[in-house]
């Protein structure tokens, strides 16, 4: 009977230790599933934030290759008519040379007489 009877106390110690154990891993446990579930929001929050920075940053992305694409249509356009409008600039440079030079008090009358005579 005593052996039984110290079986059964060293049984119940064992028993207390046990669940003394179990209750302290639970409530660590519940501690760190608390820290995780906060770390997983806060990271959500995050990723949110992220998500709506990145919508941003493709809209000014879609406005500036819009814009660059503008700046290469007008640079081409530019390219394309550059030998025309010198042409232009340096027929209106000679007619604003002339146009001073009669208001000068030339007279260009005899020189556009003696072209006309010689066809």
């Amino acid at each position: 009977m005593a052996e039984a009877e110290t079986s059964e106390k060293d049984s119940q110690a064992d028993y207390e230790a046990l669940m003394k154990e179990s209750a302290e891993k639970r409530a660590t446990d519940a501690k760190s599933l608390a820290d995780k579930e906060g770390e997983k929001a806060s990271l959500e929050g995050d990723l949110q934030s992220h998500k709506g920075d990145l919508k941003e940053a493709n809209t000014n992305l879609a406005t500036t290759l819009k814009y660059i694409h503008s700046l290469h249509t007008e640079c081409d356009w530019l390219l394309k008519y550059y030998d025309v409008r010198k042409e232009m600039r340096a027929s209106e440079v000679d007619a604003l040379g002339k146009a001073k030079a009669v208001l000068n008090g030339a007279d260009f009358s005899l020189l556009q007489t003696a072209q006309s005579l010689r066809r």
